[in-house]
């Protein structure tokens, strides 16, 4: 993703509406604007290998492994406006374990997208199944979107929960009730 020519855009983005470039708390919003886009995108220049980094260990372990309450700021693509939530995932371990952390960053690549809540849950759902082989995985993401909050309907106190459930947290009605469970706390 070439700098300048984002810093190029963002200057005309913001000439259009009819500011004034030179003006003192503007002069440097175009480049500042090109590298918080190169950031708030950069899952795009990340590869799930990468990400896990050779993170999966031999493990005895069969019951489920959760983590809640995983942050996650993302961008949606119909109207490139932040969503902003939270993401849990969980998975049932089949002979192999993820790095903890790797759940996050594996969330935190998709995340950083441009994304709809629905495609991001599933993406997550089917990275972790990818990278562990588990016998089931689920995931739900739960998140508040600017572009109901500051646009069209502005609703603040909206929030959309979006879930994917793989293998036995499907097939199994007691795998997805524990699960369920265990996220509210």
């Amino acid at each position: 993703m070439d700098t300048e020519q984002l810093e190029t855009h963002y200057r005309e983005i913001i000439r259009n509406t009819g500011e004034d470039l030179d003006r003192d708390g503007l002069r440097d919003t175009p480049l500042r604007a090109a590298k918080a886009f190169q950031f708030l995108t950069r899952g795009y220049r990340q590869t799930l290998d990468e990400v896990v980094n050779g993170a999966l260990f031999e493990s005895d372990m069969d019951e489920m492994v959760l983590v809640r309450d995983i942050e996650l700021y993302s961008m949606c693509e119909h109207h490139m406006l932040p969503f902003i939530g939270k993401a849990h995932v969980a998975y049932l371990p089949d002979g192999k374990v993820l790095g903890l952390s790797k759940i996050a960053r594996i969330v935190d690549m998709y995340a950083r997208r441009l994304q709809i809540q629905e495609g991001l849950t599933r993406q997550v759902a089917d990275a972790v199944l990818q990278v562990t082989g588990a016998k089931g995985v689920g995931v739900i993401v739960e998140a508040r979107h600017l572009c109901m909050m500051m646009r069209g309907v502005e609703k603040q106190n909206s929030c959309m929960t979006t879930s994917v459930m793989l293998g036995h947290f499907r097939s199994n009605p007691d795998t997805r009730a524990e699960f369920l469970r265990l996220v509210r706390g």
